[in-house]
Formats: structure tokens, C-alpha cells, sequence
């Protein structure tokens, strides 16, 4: 399988963090995987490598909705005003363990590509590998 240019994880949860970095390592699902305590720490990664086309710029977030400081929904708030070639590469997926109706609606508005249920597993990546990159694992 080609891997993926990059992957953002950003999740407040230094464990939740580790273990998805080792599930994508193992997998060999990107050539980068960068990581994210909130939504702030999330935008200065994207400023810092997607600010010209590169190959450090993800081809994916891993996006949790509640963070303390810059949640998810404000960092797709600012995502969303970065000029277009910063963004037009990157498939967001929350990564979440469940989300409000009103979150839902908030984050759909604001175009996230998809949502997963916590914890990140094989499943849930082949899954984001077929939908949004034409990808697959291969077969164990």
C-alpha cells in the first residue's frame, strides 16, 4: 500500500496519542504522523507545514472534539479561513468516543469529512483508507 504523506492525531490525551501513533506506525499507514494536544497546537502544525505545498502537510487529521483551550469545532472554525491550497489536500475525521447532536450538527456544517468512534483499531483506518484515499491495508 502507498502510504499516506502524513498524519495529524490531535487529542488531549497523551495516551490516546501514543497508542494511535503506534496502531498507524505498525500499520505503516503514513511517512509522517504528527501530534496535537488541542486545537491550537493542531493549526500551528498546518502553518508550519502546509503553508506551501510540501510533503509534510498531512493528508489526514484525527480531529477529538473536546479539548481544553482549542476545542475541535473552534480549530475547524479556523481551519476553514486558512486560504485553500493550505487546505485542499487534508480529509478531517473527528475521532471522538461520542458527540452531542449539537456538536454533530456544528461539525457537519463546518464540512468535516467524516466521524469515528474511539478507539482508533485496524477497522476504523482501513475504513478512512478505502473511503477517502482509495487505499487498503493489506490483508494480515
Amino acid at each position: 500500500m502507498e502510504k499516506l504523506s502524513g498524519v495529524l492525531l490531535v487529542d488531549d490525551d497523551q495516551t490516546t496519542n501514543f497508542l494511535n501513533h503506534a496502531l498507524l506506525t505498525r500499520l505503516g499507514v503514513a511517512e509522517r504522523i504528527f501530534v496535537a494536544l488541542d486545537g491550537q497546537q493542531a493549526l500551528d502544525q498546518v502553518h508550519a507545514h502546509c503553508a506551501t505545498p510540501t510533503p509534510d502537510c498531512p493528508a489526514l487529521i484525527l480531529l477529538d472534539v473536546n479539548m481544553p483551550g482549542m476545542n475541535g469545532i473552534e480549530f475547524l472554525q479556523a481551519y476553514r479561513q486558512l486560504p485553500a491550497g493550505q487546505r485542499q489536500a487534508t480529509v478531517i475525521v473527528m475521532l471522538t468516543t461520542s458527540l452531542h447532536p449539537r456538536d454533530v450538527e456544528q461539525v457537519q456544517a463546518l464540512g468535516v469529512d467524516g466521524f469515528l468512534n474511539k478507539p482508533l483499531n485496524k477497522d476504523n483506518v482501513n475504513y478512512v483508507l478505502r473511503t477517502f484515499f482509495r487505499r487498503e491495508l493489506p490483508p494480515a
